[in-house]
């Protein structure tokens, strides 16, 4: 008699009171086929599911555990918040020592407001821009995810890039009124004559260009310095907000995120992830006079009731204290290229197109000659290769996005023995497809 697997009795328990089993879609297996891995318990660079069995981890609850699963530090500092209640509902000073440590690692952030969410972030930043603007347009780019407000929800990345129809123009969601997402402009990533061409034509009424400046959510894709310049004169030059999403790779790609690398001074960022070290924990911040209109002080309003919760905050300041150690990106850079490298190599001998990028602890993989540069280019590389691979590497204990459309994350835990085993995995992986 066949031995029941746990994971198949939770994920059908799991779908009579949760829809589709998960409560985030980038959980799901649609894409690759099979069951969701429930996991049970995790440390440094591992996780152990239902049955457990332990997988090395390199989706790191999509970004946030840069310093490992459990860090010993930011449970102790979790545990000793807790103590004191989790939520006051009222200002505290771990608020402000947050704020000044994200204001002194990133320059562009004069000030800053805390939220729980990526979502919430980049909604409220869309907000205050339209606010200070006093316009209706925004610009997004195709294949890049802001988080699940109805306006960004136009041929957006993540899941939707898996669960949506391809053909449909935006929105890309059900549920999503057409009136609201009439002013958002969708321009394909890394394309500087769309964007030149559409603020020629309505530069006067664009309130916001919002960018991923890394996109991670049709795996990963870097702008060129092109894309980047261009964006930042004409936003400039209109009037227009320059939002940066570095809910992904605010303090994963670099310490001063993203921007720090490109030379870019955005006018407002969004942050997340890391700064919660996996914690409910987000931020958006930039010009003290942007930011100046922001209730109490102008008339946009946004709130929260959780919003710097203290417990999210002990977590944040002592992953964000962690980071800031020396050597610390050096050695998160140089492992993540390592492991790069290594499944390059292996893909190589086993005579399989692939290609491999990657920036400070993220990173990305594709069945293809060359490293996309769209999302278009990315949904053209072999899915079904991804699909196979996917489950390959399962067995052999490695736990990748489930998805070809997602970025992967690496950790301070990912050491050599940690990075050599999934190298291994790979070989034998690769010779299998």
């Amino acid at each position: 008699m066949a031995k029941v697997n746990k994971n198949d009795v939770l994920f059908e328990r799991a779908q009579r009171t949760i829809p589709g089993g998960v409560n985030s879609p980038v959980r799901a297996f649609r894409q690759v086929g099979g069951t969701p891995r429930f996991v049970s318990r995790a440390k440094g660079a591992y996780f152990w599911d239902a049955e457990d069995k332990r997988y090395i981890d390199l989706i790191m609850s999509w970004g946030p555990m840069i310093v490992g699963h459990a860090n010993p530090e930011v449970v102790e500092a979790v545990q000793k918040a807790a103590e004191t209640s989790f939520s006051y509902g009222a200002p505290t000073e771990g608020e402000i020592e947050l704020a000044e440590r994200i204001c002194a690692l990133m320059p562009s952030v004069e000030q800053v407001r805390m939220v729980s969410s990526g979502t919430e972030a980049t909604m409220s930043a869309l907000r205050l821009a339209r606010g200070y603007t006093g316009r209706d347009l925004i610009i997004k780019f195709e294949g890049c995810y802001h988080g699940h407000a109805d306006s960004l929800l136009v041929k957006a990345g993540s899941g939707l890039l898996t669960f949506a129809d391809s053909t449909q123009n935006a929105p890309s969601s059900s549920g999503v009124p057409q009136d609201v997402v009439k002013h958002t402009l969708v321009l394909p990533y890394n394309d500087v004559a769309a964007i030149e061409e559409v603020f020629k034509k309505q530069g006067d009424h664009i309130a916001a260009v919002i960018l991923e400046p890394i996109a991670g959510n049709m795996n990963l894709i870097q702008p060129s310095k092109a894309f980047l310049a261009a964006i930042r004169n004409l936003t400039h030059q209109y009037g227009s907000v320059l939002i940066y999403d570095e809910v992904m790779t605010g303090f994963r790609v670099a310490l001063g995120g993203a921007q720090s690398l490109q030379g870019i001074t955005p006018d407002l960022t969004c942050l997340g992830k890391v700064m919660g070290g996996g914690m409910p924990m987000a931020a958006f911040g930039g010009k003290k006079e942007i930011m100046s209109k922001l209730a109490p002080l102008g008339g946009v309003y946004q709130a929260g009731t959780l919003s710097g919760n203290p417990v999210a905050v002990a977590s944040g300041l002592k992953t964000l204290e962690i980071i800031t150690r020396e050597g610390f990106y050096d050695c998160l850079a140089g492992q993540t290229e390592k492991l790069m490298t290594g499944l390059k190599q292996a893909a190589d001998q086993a005579g399989v197109p692939f290609a491999v990028d990657s920036v400070g602890g993220m990173f990305g993989f594709y069945f293809a000659k060359e490293v996309p540069s769209t999302s278009e280019a990315v949904t053209k590389t072999d899915i079904e290769a991804f699909k196979k691979f996917f489950h390959l590497m399962l067995d052999e204990g490695v736990y990748l996005a489930p998805s070809a459309y997602e970025a992967g994350f690496t950790s301070i835990a990912h050491d050599n023995d940690v990075v050599n085993a999934i190298i291994a995995a790979a070989q034998t992986s690769f010779k299998k497809l």
